[in-house]
């Protein structure tokens, strides 16, 4: 078998993890392969007293990596943006190929990158910036090459989602926040994670792929879960659904809708299901329709299974010596069409609201003429008398589907109503029909 020589960059979580399968599976994976991975130098900021790297020369300088004449494929695993561009373009112009688990390198400076890459003739492949260990880019840009991709949805930030699922038992947001860093499922300052950024750069990568547009990170919506309350879980359990931090990626004639932020989904629904720090992703294609995508998100085992799969793509070509791979966004160059994404008040979501409003006679019916003078229709309404207090109490309303605009509207409306008391909470639902 050929021989096809790897470089680490990065020796984290995800770089450990990439090593040790790589090393502990070699011969599997050669099979898989059709040629010998072997990994021929590593490069770190820092050694790792716990890993035994055997006989593979190590560096502080990651560009010995990228400047070596016999390292075929660039594995960056470093993170981050800028540090992370630089090693990345260097690798490309030094004729290597470039394996990453990078997303937010990725969503804000894939078009540069791809391009570069394109002219050079080499492939960047970023499986694990997406899901973790849930092979999604290769379902979407491969399993689902026949389908015109509708929309995709999904739990794309597991640390997000084990906060929301621990808050269902009725604990306050900040405390399980604490409970997840010591964890270890959320980082000193959690900020990427729980205000969406994250999830938006995953999801800016599958919106490209899955409709063959440019990445545009910059445009995406995101909205945070550090306002969701255990009030709110309770009821939206109630009118029989779940609240979850979704990314939501959608294509329409005008433009797509790339949108991060707390979602009802109904109970019944799968997706509604995937409970602490896993992933899943929802794809639907008008051939095969809806197919979800399931798994840990993150990790480093997990993670390096996508790191490797990619490894091996990219292997595959070396050794063969083949120019044939797949498209880097799944589309060829001249194919992507120059779709943006559209204003959220274009978008159009059903609505769970929840209204402040003051005990007196004909609150209700002045809440509903608003509503009405907009066009949104009511689904359901939930007040309880138990909960009075203080001469207010909650008014919970579950609206069909409109545009964001209107929805935008009726609460400038209701907020501004004598009978009503602060900000009216608002939260989209999602079907998925």
């Amino acid at each position: 078998m050929k021989d096809v020589s790897v470089g680490i960059c990065g020796l984290g979580t995800v770089g450990g993890g990439t090593f040790n399968v790589l090393t502990r599976n070699a011969r599997l994976i050669a099979g898989r392969a059709g040629c010998n991975i072997r990994i021929t130098r590593i490069a770190s900021r820092r050694a790792r007293e716990d890993m035994d790297l055997g006989d593979v020369p190590f560096s502080t300088d990651i560009y010995d990596v990228v400047n070596d004449p016999g390292v075929d494929i660039v594995v960056e695993l470093i993170g981050g943006y800028d540090a992370a561009r630089e090693l990345v373009l260097a690798a490309i112009r030094n004729g290597k190929h470039v394996v990453t688990a990078n997303k937010a390198l990725i969503a804000v400076h894939g078009n540069e990158i791809f391009e570069a890459a394109e002219q050079a003739g080499v492939v960047v492949a970023y499986e694990a910036g997406v899901a973790g260990g849930i092979p999604v880019i290769k379902a979407v840009r491969e399993g689902m090459a026949a389908n015109r991709i509708d929309w995709i949805a999904g739990i794309i930030n597991g640390t997000g989602n084990y906060i929301l699922t621990e808050m269902r038992a009725g604990r306050e947001f900040a405390e399980v926040l604490r409970e997840a860093q010591d964890l270890g499922y959320a980082e000193a300052d959690p900020t990427f994670d729980v205000e969406g950024i994250d999830a938006a750069h995953k999801l800016t990568i599958l919106a490209s792929a899955g409709f063959g547009v440019p990445l545009q990170f910059e445009k995406a919506y995101t909205e945070g879960i550090s306002k969701i309350t255990p009030y709110d879980i309770a009821h939206a359990e109630l009118l029989g659904y779940r609240i979850k931090h979704l990314g939501i990626a959608r294509r329409r004639d005008e433009g797509i809708e790339l949108r991060v932020h707390p979602t009802l989904v109904p109970q019944s629904h799968l997706i509604a299901q995937v409970d602490g720090v896993l992933n899943a992703v929802l794809v639907d294609g008008d051939a095969v329709g809806q197919t979800m995508y399931y798994g840990p998100g993150a990790g480093d085992e997990a993670t390096a299974s996508a790191v490797i799969a990619d490894i091996v793509d990219v292997a595959r070509a070396v050794a063969s010596q083949s120019n044939q791979r797949v498209p880097y966004l799944g589309f060829s160059p001249e194919a992507m069409e120059d779709l943006g994404v559209l204003s959220m008040e274009d978008i159009h979501s059903a609505y769970y609201l929840r209204i402040t409003a003051l005990d007196r006679p004909g609150v209700l019916a002045k809440i509903a003429s608003i509503l009405s003078e907009h066009g949104i229709n009511i689904e359901s309404i939930m007040q309880k008398e138990s909960e009075l207090k203080d001469g207010r109490i909650p008014v919970i309303i579950l609206t069909h589907t409109v545009q964001e605009r209107q929805i935008n509207r009726a609460i400038e409306e209701l907020e501004a109503l004598s009978d009503t008391d602060g900000q009216v909470v608002r939260i989209r639902a999602e079907n998925f029909n």
